[in-house]
């Protein structure tokens, strides 16, 4: 199989599991929240490893700590995917915000360039965007992540396809010069 196949059967691959995800939003939450679990609960496990095997007791002790919490938020993400998925909803809600607000001052500091205006209505944006969300939390909080990963699974299916033509017209080869 050539190089550019292998790359436009990933992308159609892409493509294909981001419709699913689009169809099933509130399941692929579900597994998003799982996932992120057993990310916590991985992580925390090393993390409890390296206080124990830190110097210093306020080092070994912060290490175990945070360790510790993290497993217990991996468990309690990887069993309850539902208010885990709900959590992370909120926390993409508080950044959407966040960085809607941070964008719309920075714009404020553009008034006299010609950036002024994509960054305000980026920031804006953003901002509406944080609103609609948090006005109907209770129905797209089960569906936000499962929605933002089907997005991400079609640009990415796109960009691979597009890749994968680039490559079949030949440019990915390099020329002596």
């Amino acid at each position: 199989m050539k190089e550019w196949q292998k790359w436009l059967l990933l992308g159609v691959a892409s493509l294909i599991f981001g419709i699913i995800a689009l169809g099933n939003s509130v399941l692929f939450s579900l597994a998003v929240a799982t996932v992120t679990g057993a990310m916590f609960l991985i992580s925390g496990g090393l993390q409890a490893y390296a206080g124990f095997t830190a110097e210093g007791i306020g080092s070994k002790l912060f290490g175990i700590l945070l360790g510790i919490l993290m497993i217990f938020l991996g468990i309690s993400f990887m069993f309850h995917p539902l208010q885990g998925a709900i959590s992370l909803a909120m926390l993409v809600l508080i950044l959407l915000a966040a960085g809607g607000i941070v964008r719309v001052v920075l714009a404020w500091r553009m008034r006299e360039t010609p950036f002024f205006w994509p960054m305000l209505i980026s920031g804006a944006l953003s901002i509406l965007l944080a609103g609609y969300i948090w006005a109907n939390f209770a129905t797209a909080a089960p569906q936000l992540l499962g929605v933002l990963l089907g997005i991400e699974l079609l640009f990415n299916g796109s960009g691979l396809i597009v890749l994968a033509f680039f490559l079949r017209r030949g440019g990915g080869e390099k020329t002596d010069t």
